[in-house]
């Protein structure tokens, strides 16, 4: 194993905890940086703590150091998107990793050689039911236009001579934590549903597949560009609904109109009522095998029912 010395900027948001946490029990040295160190969010076992300010961050703070996953962004599911709120998803995405390859730039020679980059799946837009692989086009939305600037910034390290991977996250099934957690409440009640015609398509990745696939990116000198972090297996939003409800033995087949869900989230219900069949087509040509490869196991493992396979 390569011992690592890795720095995280958002380690203590919800893949951040997780990813921190398991690299420093593999025998990695963690830096994660926040805002308030010694404050708010505890810091993941086994992690070392540093402040930083994303807007003007220290080259210190990365010089010397092996490898950087940036994680940084304001939670796009919380909120009506009012303009303000939306360029604050945006800011908080493009200023930091702007910021942060100034400093790696300033770095010198000491800079880290590899910077994984979160993104989305979100960078290819509404695309009904085509197969998307990382050769897609960027789609038009809000969204994807987020997740382009996002990447744009990150790409700036490469003429520096840092690999830059770009992880299109779709979305992600842990405990604690995450767009599953708010929906939970609901299905539980028994008042879950599909959303709309539940006929979107809903690309997810369970929580120990998005670390493994992180650490392979940061292991693996020839992953490079954009990298799908999906289960090989989409499923549509009623489908995703209807195993849920099964898991949890309740029912789920209350929709909820596509026309209540813009009254109530405006714009944002874009991104319950679109979706995306993103496939991690280059994962695989890695040779990556995914522990949790279909929904029924993920969400198995996440609510505590017959564990991992």
């Amino acid at each position: 194993m390569i011992n690592l010395h890795v720095v995280i900027t958002g380690g203590t948001g919800f893949v951040g905890r997780t990813l921190a946490r398991k690299l420093a029990a593999a025998g990695h040295r963690v830096t994660v940086l926040s805002r308030r160190a010694g404050g708010g969010a505890p810091a993941p076992a086994g992690a070392e703590v540093a402040q930083w300010n994303p807007a003007r961050p220290s080259p210190a703070l990365f010089a010397g150091k092996d490898a950087v996953v940036n994680l940084v962004g304001e939670s796009i599911a919380i909120g009506r998107w009012t303009e303000a709120r939306k360029q604050r998803i945006l800011d908080s995405r493009v200023v930091p990793t702007r910021s942060l390859v100034s400093a790696l730039a300033a770095a010198g020679g000491e800079r880290p050689r590899v910077l994984v980059s979160a993104s989305a799946v979100g960078y290819y837009g509404p695309r009904g039911d085509e197969d998307l692989d990382e050769d897609s086009p960027a789609g038009s939305d809000f969204l994807a236009r987020v997740c382009v600037a996002w990447e744009t910034e990150a790409w700036a390290a490469e003429p520096l001579g840092v690999r830059v991977t770009l992880a299109r996250l779709g979305m992600v099934l842990g405990r604690d934590g995450g767009l599953l957690g708010r929906m939970l409440p609901v299905f539980r009640l028994g008042l879950g549903g599909p959303l709309g015609n539940g006929r979107q398509w809903l690309s997810w990745v369970h929580m120990d597949d998005v670390v493994s696939a992180i650490v392979l990116a940061l292991e693996n000198e020839t992953v490079r560009g954009p990298l799908n972090i999906t289960s090989p297996h989409p499923v549509r939003n009623r489908d995703f609904a209807r195993i849920l409800g099964r898991l949890l033995n309740r029912p789920a087949f209350i929709p909820v109109p596509s026309l209540a869900l813009r009254l109530g989230l405006g714009e944002m219900a874009d991104l319950l009522l679109t979706g995306q069949r993103a496939l991690p087509r280059r994962l695989e040509g890695l040779g990556f095998k995914h522990r949790f490869p279909t929904l029924e196991a993920a969400l198995s493992e996440v609510l505590g029912r017959n564990s991992a396979p």
